[in-house]
């Protein structure tokens, strides 16, 4: 049986984030691993054509305006050989919908934990779109010390977000536990302390809307700049647009598979999409097509 040892494919992991294999060509936004090459999708892919045995990528697409999800996909079209693979996973639109959908019927029922479910799933279809800071209210409702509908969560976020949980919760328990008590100030500190409150009060007053304006602007332009960092989600997908979106830029046998299941010569290797066989990121919709 043929094995990637016995043929040196050339494999290629877009937007790579924390999960790589070094036998992979990685490229990411930024990187501080030398195995991670830094360079900005937007630009392009930074190869030549007929390079790439297999183009991969993971809950990237979505973080692209339609047009650029169009002139990325193009890209992979390009850099892939003849019969090359790409493999891409992304938030999966339809399975989400569903699952409001049954969350909706089992809360208005007043099913146990429903309301709590209802409430996670309005965040997962909208947050990451919506947000205006990194995490949003998913990481709010991520980081408590005690998530009401665990179980269903975890379902939902696979092991990175149980991970994620775990981490905060260790995290809090690492904190000093012995309370320090406060130094008293002297009566000159204090005295300086509320001197520069009272000059504070009197500047606001004094120059209240020159004051507000420069606020205003400041939250616009930290938002702005938010926003085109490229954590929110510019658009999602459903096994149809996908498909269309795959099918419109010249790729063929186009399939939905499983996070283990693959046309990729010893994929489970890798352990991109799973681990140990549990899939990393449940929420996805994985295709597969062909140049």
């Amino acid at each position: 049986m043929l094995t990637a040892f016995d043929y040196i494919m050339n494999l290629l992991n877009l937007g790579c984030g924390k999960r790589f294999h070094k036998d992979w060509t990685n490229l990411d936004f930024r990187s501080d691993n030398r195995d991670v090459i830094e360079h900005n999708l937007l630009n392009g892919i930074p190869f030549k054509d007929n390079s790439f045995d297999v183009v991969y990528h993971s809950h990237v697409l979505e973080h692209f305006a339609r047009k650029d999800a169009v002139r990325l996909i193009q890209e992979c079209f390009r850099v892939l050989k003849p019969y090359g693979i790409l493999r891409l996973a992304v938030p999966d639109l339809e399975m989400i919908a569903k699952e409001y959908l049954h969350n909706l019927e089992r809360a208005i029922n007043n099913e146990p934990c429903a309301e709590f479910d209802y409430d996670w799933i309005l965040l997962e279809m909208y947050d990451q779109t919506v947000r205006n800071t990194s995490g949003g209210e998913i990481a709010n409702y991520l980081f408590r010390k005690d998530i009401p509908n665990e179980e269903y969560l975890f379902n939902r976020i696979g092991d990175e977000g149980k991970n994620l949980h775990k981490n905060y919760l260790n995290s809090l328990n690492n904190k000093f536990d012995k309370q320090i008590n406060p130094v008293p100030f002297s009566i000159k500190i204090q005295a300086k302390r509320l001197y520069q409150r009272v000059k504070n009060v009197l500047t606001r007053t004094i120059f209240r809307t020159e004051y507000e304006v420069l606020r205003e602007e400041s939250e616009a332009l930290q938002i702005g700049r938010f926003r085109l960092s490229g954590e929110v989600h510019q658009h999602m997908y459903d096994r149809y647009s996908l498909g269309k979106l795959l099918s419109g830029c010249g790729f063929i046998n186009i399939k939905v598979v499983s996070s283990v299941e693959s046309d990729i010569i010893d994929w489970n290797v890798y352990q991109l999409d799973s681990l140990d066989g549990n899939t990393l990121k449940p929420d996805s919709l994985f295709v597969e097509a062909i140049k």
